[in-house]
């Protein structure tokens, strides 16, 4: 699933490419189509993301509101902006190429790049048209029109995101949230009322570095643990979004995380393998129905 540096990046991408222009909607599979009707020839005005939730404004009181779910991903053809770390010159030789394909989800990957604008490939539910740029969206799990109040609700709903300047003090309030409730804390990061963006691979992460097992429940975590691991998902989410990849290992230099995906974890999809830091078999479960990756001689 798309964890919440992916949806900010797709976030940044709009804003550089289709914000402050009068766009095409449409839905070529034609499950959105009355949505996309709603949203047809208007001028995006903003684009955010929220965790894993992405909400474009077009004018003040029409949002759309993206969740990518397990599948969903959003197609980018045509003048393609670089984002990140490529937009400050990062990474590239020579000057940055505009014209391109991209697409991004729960990974990111260069698409065939041929004429523009292309037909639509698979079941696109939207399809948003600029004179330079399209956006396709596949595979969601939410896709709607909402008006300002309903954008209103789901952000107070929402769990603080540290990109985000919606909350007086996100640290307390996480902190807050977690020690309120008595459920596992990994159960509780994963909680997107609690804390905004943390998917699987992040939560097992965190969870290793801060050397905390994930079935403590939230009510015995210390507060001082859990604002350790609040700055440390502030860093690693400013980090995924700059260089689009989770790359949770210090000890292992950017260049080489970022070139080798092997090198990019400590424990998530490494069930079995010896602990990097102990070399105690790190271990699999189930947690609220995913995969759970943690190491039970580091995490106690």
């Amino acid at each position: 699933m798309p964890e919440g540096h992916s949806v900010h990046r797709v976030a940044l991408q709009l804003e550089a490419d289709l914000v402050g222009r009068p766009l095409a909607a449409s839905s070529p599979q034609g499950r959105f189509a009355a949505g996309a009707a709603l949203l047809d020839g208007r001028e995006m005005t903003q684009a955010l993301a929220v965790g894993k939730r992405l909400l474009a404004a077009f004018g003040p009181e029409r949002w759309l509101h993206v969740h990518l779910g397990l599948y969903g991903a959003w197609d980018f053809y045509g003048q393609v902006s670089p984002i990140g770390r490529e937009a400050h010159g990062v990474g590239s030789i020579g000057a940055p190429r505009l014209r391109r394909a991209v697409r991004i989800g729960e990974g990111e990957s260069e698409l065939e790049d041929g004429a523009f604008p292309p037909e639509p490939v698979g079941q696109v539910r939207l399809r948003l048209m600029s004179e330079r740029t399209v956006a396709d969206l596949r595979g969601p799990s939410r896709c709607e029109v909402l008006d300002v109040g309903a954008v209103q609700r789901l952000l107070d709903d929402a769990g603080p995101d540290p990109r985000v300047d919606h909350w007086e003090d996100p640290e307390s309030e996480v902190v807050r949230r977690v020690r309120a409730r008595r459920v596992a804390v990994g159960q509780l990061l994963m909680d997107q009322s609690v804390v905004s963006g943390i998917g699987n691979i992040y939560r097992a992460e965190l969870l290793f570095r801060a050397g905390l097992s994930p079935f403590t429940p939230g009510s015995r975590v210390p507060e001082e643990l859990l604002r350790g691991i609040w700055r440390d998902w502030v860093r690693l989410l400013e980090l995924g979004v700059e260089v689009g990849a989770i790359l949770a290992r210090d000890e292992v230099p950017l260049e080489e995380a970022i070139a080798d995906p092997r090198l990019r974890l400590s424990v998530y999809g490494r069930a079995g393998e010896p602990c990097l830091r102990c070399g105690t078999a790190v271990a699999l479960a189930e947690m609220a129905g995913r995969k759970l990756y943690w190491c039970p001689g580091c995490q106690v």
